[in-house]
């Protein structure tokens, strides 16, 4: 043996309580995994388990989450070479390969040696609008314009139909579709006998996409959605517990969405996100990459990770400023665009 491993865990406090599919967030949990080499202790690769209660599949409270953290610590050489052992734990599986890739290129916080990662290049992000009351939601989106973001996420569902509608619209007044792109997320918040009638209201503001109208698991009722194309439908919620490849495979076929959106701590870490961009580019289906409330850790690892694939989309990576005891990082976000300043 001559990998060894130890963990922490650490408690971020968002900056102001967040609104999410999942209910209000004052805080977020997550487990750090430190990799070194029993020969050359000096240098350690750090990866994140990142957790959302409600959301991760593989979380269910912080004792039993712990100990299975503790179990792969414990037996790291093995899991290290054996991975797809702990494929049903997806954060924890990302922790551990974020922790060996960084290991593997000195420890440094590089996990892959790329132009972003270099701090040469940027990529396009989304501004995200989080849940709240209407007044809220409007002065965040007054932000997010002043920022210079071209493309815009709303999460909908939380507050009544009708005034997000009313915010929607407001909207498309100070900006048309050509000048700022929306997106909206329901997080399965519409039944599907309600959904096709609440997206062809939506679809007067040109949105580019709607994220899970209907509630995961729906395949056939998601299926008719996709069909119908009253808007565009991503798939988000509906890839998380599918960790079998020829699974992944028969859902693309099954639902055949317009998109699909990827969070590495909740499908597989990197290996999960790979498997699902081959089959989705096989079936021209694009997709882009989100981070989950992960740490600046967590979220430059996305990043970079990211950063190996020619990027057209806006991707999902702007949460680095929700927390007041946040890690240090090398990332910024200005004009829309996420990158890294090496000093």
């Amino acid at each position: 043996m001559s990998l060894k491993a130890s963990f922490e865990k650490k408690i971020f406090e968002f900056k102001r309580p967040s609104g999410t599919s999942r209910g209000i967030l004052t805080e977020k949990k997550a487990w750090f995994i430190t990799v070194w080499n029993k020969h050359n202790p000096e240098i350690k690769g750090v990866g994140e388990c990142s957790i959302i209660p409600g959301l991760s599949p593989d979380y269910e409270n912080d004792e039993l989450y712990e100990s299975k953290v503790n179990s792969v610590i414990k037996d790291v050489d093995y899991f290290s070479t054996n991975p797809d052992e702990i494929k049903d734990f997806p954060s924890i599986f990302f922790g551990l390969e974020m922790a060996l890739l960084d290991l593997k290129n000195g420890g440094k916080g590089v996990f892959y040696d790329t132009e972003f990662t270099k701090g040469n290049q940027s990529l396009p992000i989304n501004g995200l609008i989080w849940m709240g009351d209407e007044d809220f939601m409007k002065s965040q989106i007054e932000d997010k314009l002043k920022e210079g973001f071209s493309c815009i996420k709303m999460k909908i569902g939380a507050i009544d139909f009708e005034k997000e509608l009313d915010i929607l619209a407001g909207i498309r007044k100070q900006v048309s579709a050509k000048e700022i792109t929306l997106r909206v997320d329901a997080n399965g918040a519409f039944s599907p006998e309600d959904a096709p009638e609440k997206l062809k209201r939506l679809s007067q503001f040109e949105l580019h996409s709607i994220e899970q109208p209907i509630r995961q698991g729906q395949i056939a009722a998601m299926h008719q959605l996709c069909v119908k194309n009253i808007l565009p439908i991503a798939l988000d919620e509906e890839l998380i517990g599918v960790h079998n490849y020829e699974d992944k495979k028969q859902l693309l076929d099954d639902i055949q969405p317009q998109y699909i959106i990827l969070k590495p701590s909740l499908i597989g870490g990197f290996k999960g996100t790979k498997e699902w961009i081959e089959l989705a580019e096989e079936r021209n289906i694009p997709w882009w990459i989100t981070s989950a409330l992960e740490s600046n850790v967590g979220l430059d690892a996305i990043a970079q990770f990211t950063s190996t694939y020619e990027i057209t989309l806006p991707q999902g990576l702007g949460t680095g400023a929700l927390y007041t005891n946040n890690t240090p990082s090398l990332l910024k976000v200005e004009n829309g665009d996420i990158s890294r300043v090496i000093v």
